[in-house]
This record gives structure tokens, sequence and C-alpha cells, in this order.
């Protein structure tokens, strides 16, 4: 288990650091590929939700019919993903959505004013938003190395565009590369620090029942960013249909990987 432990916060921490590549990826650039970007994100959102109904659902159902009998066991799965979804829109409420980075990404947009509390606000929104992923990675990592693999790629896509829409303000409002590159590299930390809460928080009590559970919370989590987040981002940078077609993509991937290790 200790191995299994060090491999899904590794992964974690992956997963996060990927808001500072978005970011060295802003300061280096100077044109970004909108069209690869949204192939990317919905690349990232197919394999998010693919997972989340074809894989943790299932598992979660098994689990927690192992524990609690079949049809208690589908109830508390059904109500585990709800409240997953429940949870990060309750986390997206509490951001306004004028300091939600989530609510307007597109990178083409001219500097507001304002820009270096817009990058401030941003970076907070982020991690706020990043704790609960963190804990969704590790949590699939813990339970299936390959699956906490695919859920940290999906996620740490899902970052980089994170760590431009902290890093560029910051930049801009500043003229300093270092300021944007670590405000964008602190936003991603929030990962680790989930996957860490939720271990020393929810370890004594991992059981099937409290696996089954955690499983399809974390479906619920992934099917609302993907949703919520991704797919919205996706368009908005996209032309034609790149989006659908990264979807696709992701969805196809996924479930090949899924086969090879049956």
């Amino acid at each position: 288990m200790t191995g299994n432990v060090a491999l899904a916060f590794g992964l974690t921490v992956l997963a996060g650091l990927a808001t500072g590549i978005g970011s060295l990826i802003a300061l280096a650039a100077r044109r970004t590929d909108e069209g690869f970007l949204a192939a990317s994100l919905g690349f990232s959102a197919g394999v998010m939700i693919y997972v989340s109904f074809v894989e943790l659902l299932a598992n979660a159902r098994t689990s927690l019919a192992a524990g609690l009998g079949p049809v208690a066991g589908a109830w508390v799965a059904v109500a585990a993903f709800f409240g997953g979804i429940f949870l990060i829109m309750a986390i997206d409420f509490m951001v306004p959505s004028f300091e939600n980075p989530h609510e307007n990404m597109r990178l083409a947009d001219g500097p507001p004013p304002g820009l270096m509390r817009m990058g401030v606000m941003s970076a907070l929104a982020i991690g706020i938003h990043n704790f609960p992923e963190g804990m969704a990675t590790f949590t699939a990592a813990l339970a299936e190395p390959k699956l906490g693999a695919a859920v940290a790629v999906a996620i740490g896509i899902h970052n980089i565009p994170e760590g431009i829409s902290v890093s560029v303000p910051i930049y801009y409002a500043t003229g300093s590369r270092k300021k944007a590159f670590w405000y964008s590299f602190l936003s991603g930390c929030a990962e680790p620090v989930g996957a860490l809460f939720c271990y020393l928080l929810l370890a004594p009590f991992m059981g099937p029942a409290m696996m089954g559970t955690m499983f399809a919370a974390v479906a619920g989590v992934m099917v609302f960013i993907s949703l919520d987040e991704l797919l919205p981002a996706a368009r908005a940078h996209g032309a034609g249909h790149h989006e659908v077609y990264g979807l696709v993509a992701g969805m196809a991937v996924m479930a090949v990987s899924l086969l090879l290790f049956i």
C-alpha cells in the first residue's frame, strides 16, 4: 500500500505541475495554437467522461455492493456521484464569475485593466478548483495505477490553459516572468495538497464502502469539470470540430487502454 500511496501522490503532483507548463508556454510563445488547445481540451474531456461512466461508476457499484449489499450500494453510488457534482458546483458558486478563470479563457482577448488583481484572483480560483481535482487523481491512482495515470494526464492537459490564464495577466502587469511563473506554479500546488488531505483524513476508513463512495464522487467531479469547464473552453478556442474530434479521440484512447489490461 505504501508504494501505491507514493505513486498516487506522485501522479497528483505531476498533474498539478501542468499549470507551470502552461505558464512556460505562455511566456515563451508569441502566439498560441488555439486549434490544438481546443482538441487537447476535448481529448481531456473525453478521457474523463469515459473513465467516469465506464470505469469509476462501475467500480463504485461493485465496491459498495460488497460492503452494503446490491440495492443499498446502488443507491449510495448514485448519491455519491451527484454529491461530487454538487461539491464542485458549490466551489464554482463560491468563486464570483468575474474572478473565475473558467468563465473567460480566450487567449486572444486584449489585456483588460486591473491585470495584477485578475492574475492573483485567477491563481486563487484555480487553486480552489484544483483541490478536489487532486483528491480525484489521488483516489483513482490509489485504487488502480493505470486508471490514475489516465486521470492525471487528463487533468494535466486541463491544467495547462489554467496556468496560461494566471501567468499572462501577471506578466503583463509586472513585466516579471519569474512572478508570472511562480503564481501559476503555486496555483497547481493545491492538487497535491488535496491528495494529502484525502489521504490523512480518509485513510483510516478506506474499506470497500469508502472506496466505492469516493469512486462515485470522483466520477461526478470529473463529469462536471468536463461539461462545465473543458468543453466550453475547447469550444471558445476551437474552430470547426476540433473539440469534438478531441473528445471522441479521448474516449477511444481510454477505451482501448482499458481493454488492453483486461
